[in-house]
């Protein structure tokens, strides 16, 4: 049995992985900062907790990475931990910084410090490319980060490929574009947007205020990005790969699908309010999956318009069930 270390297991992507990782057969460490606190509620929804043995561990801690290493003898370790909200890194920039590229540096040298065969995979992000324009980023795009957050995971990106270069390691980095699920928290957009519609259609009085609207981006379906990660590591060679769609549609777009879905005209429910903005935003975001398709034989199955309408109608089962 293969036994996997999943840092990051309570967010959305750790959760999905968690529960793919388990039907390969695989033995599955869960971590957490703090597994004996927290809810673990991804993974409950996804009725898999009871299948996950936790651990605890701190990423920015070298030691407790090196102790649970030791403990968990996992032959893949993946690294979706840290802070994961571009918006809150501007707010929190010393955290996203220290969460996401510390965390990520700790890993590899404890890897290398066991001396063992051990396969890591660390989350990359679009962020780092910045703003590309009609450009569609792939692996050899250069990077231009235009938040905390995309910087942290720029220096991530790198330290995977020095260690994969220098010590001959196993890591690979996905560069994901956004990827989306019912398991998103409200504070990301999209499930900000899908779940205003739907309170809006079952009877709420409320208007939706978001930022800007016009930003566009390539949104793909959690589950399948997350099969991408493990292929990955499935892989003779270690490398890097963009994960994404190739599709490109602005969030207004997003906006309207959701709210057709629910029997609404999202124009009579939106708001713009200024206060949203971000300091600095990426106005388009365009990928090209074609190394992913070509050597991994990766592609998404879902796109924008279909991922929008599966938010909604989990959202809209959830709350039949409460």
């Amino acid at each position: 049995m293969r036994r996997a270390l999943i840092c990051g297991v309570s967010g959305q992507d750790g959760a999905y992985l968690a529960k793919l990782l388990l039907e390969k057969g695989y033995k599955v460490f869960g971590g957490s900062r703090d597994a004996q606190m927290s809810s673990f509620s991804s993974l409950r929804q996804l009725d898999i907790r009871q299948d996950i043995e936790t651990v605890s561990i701190s990423i920015n801690d070298f030691r407790s990475v090196l102790q649970t290493l030791q403990r968990t003898k996992p032959d893949e370790v993946y690294n979706l931990a840290g802070q994961s909200s571009v918006g809150l890194s501007f707010e929190q920039p010393v955290e996203t910084l220290e969460s996401i590229s510390v965390g990520t540096l700790n890993l590899l040298e404890a890897i290398r410090f066991t001396n063992q065969p051990i396969k890591f995979y660390n989350a990359g992000s679009s962020e780092c490319f910045g703003d590309t324009g009609s450009l569609a980023a792939d692996e050899s795009t250069p990077f231009r980060p235009r938040s905390p957050y995309g910087v942290a995971k720029a220096a991530a990106f790198w330290q995977v490929a020095n260690y994969r270069e220098a010590y001959q390691l196993h890591a690979s980095t996905g560069i994901l574009f956004n990827h989306e699920s019912p398991l998103r928290p409200e504070r990301f957009v999209t499930q900000k947007i899908v779940a205003a519609a739907c309170r809006i259609a079952n009877g709420e009085p409320m208007v939706l205020k978001l930022g800007n609207i016009d930003i566009a981006r390539d949104w793909g379906w959690a589950p399948d990005y997350v099969e991408a990660m493990w292929i990955m590591l499935q892989q003779e060679q270690a490398d890097d790969y963009v994960i994404a769609t190739g599709q490109t549609q602005k969030l207004s777009d997003f906006i309207r699908v959701v709210f057709e879905t629910v029997g609404l005209d999202w124009e009579n429910h939106i708001q713009i309010d200024s206060s949203f903005f971000r300091p600095t935003d990426i106005a388009e975001g365009h990928a090209n999956p074609a190394k992913a398709f070509e050597q991994l034989c990766w592609s998404a199955h879902y796109k924008m318009e279909g991922v929008a309408r599966m938010m909604v109608q989990a959202w809209l089962q959830r709350e039949r069930k409460i």
